[in-house]
């Protein structure tokens, strides 16, 4: 199974999501679109269904949020494909789609190295990550800080596509992810959207 992976659009309508984000999902063939959150618009999901099913993660998490009103949107409101958390079995593999990860010994937002970084006991992040998202999972997707990461900890992927537009806060084409499944195997990888202009 190839899934796409997508965060932070942070567009007001579809037309402004980079013609590359499809252009990649298309040549890459996915079979689903996991959206971790920074939609703004129910439009941009409906664009990517377009290419394939669609799941999304919402931005209100654990009391924390990106405004003190975020949109019904980006809390699950009535559209379907979208929830605060997503905790999905697939290929035999249990993955987490989620907007904001937190962990508490890290003091600000999950950025590429911090986890190898800490002093994390064996077998201890495992029972962190469970902890946070009240499930037990192989594959963390999640979102909002702009900086695109591909790591493995302890067992778990941590996977963070980055914006397709805001890299890192920056006003240029941007990245967006593969995740490779099998019963057997796991892979991700980033792809740079410049590569499909």
């Amino acid at each position: 199974m190839k899934i796409g992976l997508i965060s932070d659009t942070r567009v007001s309508n579809a037309k402004d999501v980079p013609e590359q984000v499809l252009k990649a999902f298309k040549a890459e063939q996915v079979d689903l679109i996991l959206h971790a959150g920074g939609i703004n618009t129910p439009d941009v999901l409906d664009l990517l269904e377009g290419v394939a099913p669609v799941k999304a993660a919402g931005r209100v998490q654990k009391g924390h949020a990106e405004s003190p009103q975020p949109s019904s949107l980006e809390g699950g409101g009535d559209d379907p494909r979208v929830q605060q958390q997503h905790i999905l079995e697939l290929e035999g593999h249990r993955i987490a789609l989620i907007n904001e990860f937190w962990l508490p010994w890290v003091s600000d937002e999950l950025m590429p190295g911090a986890i190898g970084r800490q002093a994390i006991g064996e077998g201890e992040l495992p029972k962190l990550v469970e902890d946070y998202l009240e499930a037990p999972v192989e594959i963390v997707i999640f979102g909002r800080t702009l900086y695109a990461m591909v790591e493995e900890h302890q067992g778990i992927m941590f996977i963070n596509p980055g914006s397709p537009s805001l890299p890192r806060a920056l006003m240029k084409l941007g990245q967006v992810a593969i995740l490779e499944l099998t019963v057997d195997s796991r892979s991700a990888r980033l792809l740079e959207l410049s590569e499909y202009s």
